[in-house]
Parts: structure tokens; sequence; C-alpha cells
């Protein structure tokens, strides 16, 4: 670990630096200056192509070395942004100024005063930060989520044929298979990742105030409207709204935070239930040569990536509330609270990279212990009331619900022999006492 790690603020940029590092070519201060500077580049070049008088001279073979500007972005690059910065103290400017130096360099001169033409520093914020998102989500997330999904599912499938002794309410219940309740978190989070997928990733891109006014009183023959559509939703592939203030709604991304918070809650359950089976014995763990699980207790094995991974997701769904209900509200035209806060975005996908590695970590570890599965089942004939008060009902029998409340409610132990019994006692066909006696915790499990 070096200084910088050892120094950080943020265990995002310390301790778990390595977890998240490949988030910060989308989100760190060089990734944002990056991205600004390829929708600058990339918005002079759709001018050249919408073929504005003064652009019509320049040549399109230039194109690539302009595109060559931010695809060998460099750090030295970042640096004369930030001293650019110093002097104009405004973020987006500075970008300009870094621009049309580069501009001056290539012999350009003459076409740099469109760059940044027309706009305000939302019309690139708001297009730089979604387009980071959008691709970080298809870039980092999603392969993320889908190894975690996959795991699952895996496991799943591994163990849909071990029957298990169901609680509900923390009490014994109609016993299911363990690769079913599994599954349940699989469907879960399938549904709403595709729900994350399929929603629009929006941009904000229509001049200072969102009517194109510099755009229109230059050029007002133009459809600035229909230019803004093709460059926002074709070259960046984001989704334009038609009609702003001088930022964008927030409103989808609000949505598609709420989205990642969901599937955050629904892993932070996994977490729980893997917990709380690893507490209950049905999980051992495999053991790494080296490792302690207490610096007391040396007997521990810890389920700590389970833990790892609910913290983490806890601290991400902090993170994303707060942004999907401050993101969207903004005083008049605009106030500046949105600029600050949307700096963050990164840090709850980082926290909920580290949760998901920490789940990766903790399924790989995981033993089947099915003598303590048995033993469960074994110790709890109990639940086997349900299917004989059922089928008794089928046969019409008086009161089966009545009859089973009462022999599974007394204090004594019940097993094997005790529902034999009790199934031998009742006044029932000998076939339908047959049926009974083949009912057991262990093939009770349903379809």
């Amino acid at each position: 670990m070096n200084l910088e790690e050892l120094t950080a603020v943020s265990p995002i940029d310390g301790r778990y630096r390595n977890k998240t590092e490949e988030l910060s070519s989308y989100f760190s201060e060089f990734g944002l200056i990056k991205y600004r500077v390829r929708v600058e580049i990339e918005y002079f070049i759709a001018l050249c192509m919408f073929k504005l008088p003064q652009l019509s001279g320049f040549d399109k073979n230039n194109f690539d070395a302009l595109r060559n500007i931010y695809t060998n972005f460099s750090l030295a690059d970042a640096n004369e942004v930030k001293e650019f910065e110093k002097q104009t103290n405004h973020d987006v400017k500075a970008v300009e100024y870094f621009i049309k130096k580069k501009f001056d360099q290539l012999g350009m001169q003459q076409y740099k005063e469109f760059i940044h033409f027309g706009l305000t520093s939302q019309d690139i914020n708001n297009t730089a930060v979604p387009l980071s998102y959008k691709e970080a989500l298809h870039d980092a997330y999603f392969p993320l989520a889908g190894k975690v999904l996959d795991k699952i599912i895996s496991l799943a499938e591994e163990w849909k044929d071990i029957p298990m002794l169901a609680r509900t309410h923390g009490q014994p219940a109609s016993p299911t298979r363990l690769g079913k309740e599994l599954k349940v978190f699989a469907e879960r989070l399938t549904t709403q990742i595709g729900q994350l997928r399929q929603l629009p990733v929006s941009a904000k891109f229509g001049g200072a105030t969102g009517n194109f006014n510099a755009h229109h009183v230059a050029y007002p023959q133009i459809d600035w409207a229909e230019f803004g559509n093709a460059f926002v939703n074709h070259v960046l592939g984001l989704d334009r709204q038609q009609t702003t203030t001088q930022i964008e709604h927030y409103d989808n991304l609000a949505a598609s935070f709420d989205n990642l918070a969901r599937i955050n809650t629904i892993l932070i359950d996994f977490c729980r239930d893997l917990w709380t089976y690893i507490s209950m014995d049905y999980f051992k763990q495999r053991i790494k040569a080296g490792e302690v699980g207490s610096s007391a207790m040396p007997h521990k094995v810890n389920p700590i990536d389970f833990e790892n991974a609910e913290g983490n997701f806890g601290i991400a769904n902090a993170i994303y509330n707060h942004l999907s209900a401050k993101l969207p509200v903004s005083r008049l035209q605009r106030d500046l609270t949105d600029s600050t806060v949307l700096r963050n975005i990164g840090m709850p996908l980082a926290h909920t990279f580290i949760a998901l590695k920490s789940m990766q970590k903790g399924m790989e570890k995981l033993l089947l212990n099915h003598e303590k599965l048995e033993k469960d089942l074994e110790d709890n004939w109990i639940v086997v009331a349900e299917a004989i008060q059922t089928i008794l009902r089928r046969e019409g029998y008086p009161n089966p619900y009545e009859a089973l409340r009462d022999l599974t409610r007394t204090n004594q132990k019940m097993g094997h022999n005790e529902i034999a019994a009790f199934i031998d006692s009742l006044n029932i066909a000998q076939s339908v006492k047959e049926e009974l006696k083949n009912i057991t915790p262990f093939n009770y499990t349903g379809i």
C-alpha cells in the first residue's frame, strides 16, 4: 500500500483501493475532466458535420487528431487543465482553454471560438457525467453484478435437491429446498437488474436556461433542438431531455439510484440469510492458511465477507437515497447544490463494488453441512402436521386442523414415532394412513 492509500480519508481510496480502482477512470477528477474534454471535442465535430458556414472549411481529416485529444488524455493533460482552473476558478472554462491551446498547437486557431460555442457549463456537465455513469454501468457494474448473480444461480442449481427446514418468524415451518431459497434471490435480482438496464440515462443540452438562446440568436434558421437531439442521442448515446432549466431534471438518474439501492437491499437480505445459515451451522467455511477469525478466540471462523458486504451495501444505499432525493430539487432555473453532490455518484458505486466482491469471496468459502441440515429436519417432524391435516381435509375428516393443533402444541417432543402413533389412532382408511406415514420432513418439500 502506497503513501496516498495509507493517508486517504476514504477507505475507497485507501484500504479498498484495489477493489474500486476500476471506477477511477469514470468518477475521479481525472475521469470527469477527460469526459468533459470528450464532450467538447465531439460537440465541435458535430458543429462541423452540421455545416455551419464558418466551419465549412474545416478539414474533416483532422477529426482523428481532435479525438486523439481525449482518447490519449493523460495525467499531464489533466494537470494542465487544473493549472488553467487556478486562473479561471471555473472547472469547465479551464477545459475550454485547454482545448483552445490544443487547437493553437494543431494550427486550427481560426476555428477555436467554436469550442463551447453557445453552451453553458451544464451542457458539458450534464452530458459528461451521465456518459461516464452509463459507461461505468455497462463496462464495470453490470459485469460484476452479473458474476454475483451467476454464482447465486450456480449454487441454487447445485443445491436444488437439498431438503432444508424452513423458518417463518424464526420458527420451524414447512420444509423447503436450499436451492429454491437461493433461487428466490436469483429471480429478484434478475428482475431488478433487467429494470436497471431499461432505464434511460438522460442528459440536458440546451444552453444557459435550456432554450438554445445563444445558438438561436446566432443562427436563427437552424433547428437547434434537432441538432441537440442528434448530438446527445446518437453521438453520445444518451437520452436528451426536451424541456429543461439550466440543468437536467435528474429524475431518471434518481430512478437509477433507487434501482441500484433496491438491488443492494435484496443483496443485504441475501447476506443476512447466509450469515444466519452459517450461524445455524448449515454451512462451514473454507479456511485459508494463516488467517485468523479473532484476535482472542483461536477457534473462530467468522462470516466476515457477508458482514463486510452488508455494511458497504448499507453505506452505498445511504448515499444513493440522498442523491435520489436531492438531485431532482433545484431552486428556480438552477442552484448550485447539484454540482457538489453530483461529484459523489462514484461513491455509492464504489461501496457497492466492495460489497459485491466481498460477497463473491464469501460464497466461494461456503461448505454445505449435510449432517446439520438433516438433523434439523429429523428433530422437527412436527412440520408434517400441515400435510396431514390437509389430506384429512380432503378425506372429510372432522376438524382436522384442530386435531393437529392439539397434538403439536403439547410440550412433548414430536418425532417419527409420535406422528405414526397419531396417524394410527385416526378413524380413516388404511390406505390413507399409509399415505400419511410416507410423508416425512425430508420429502415434504413441495414443487
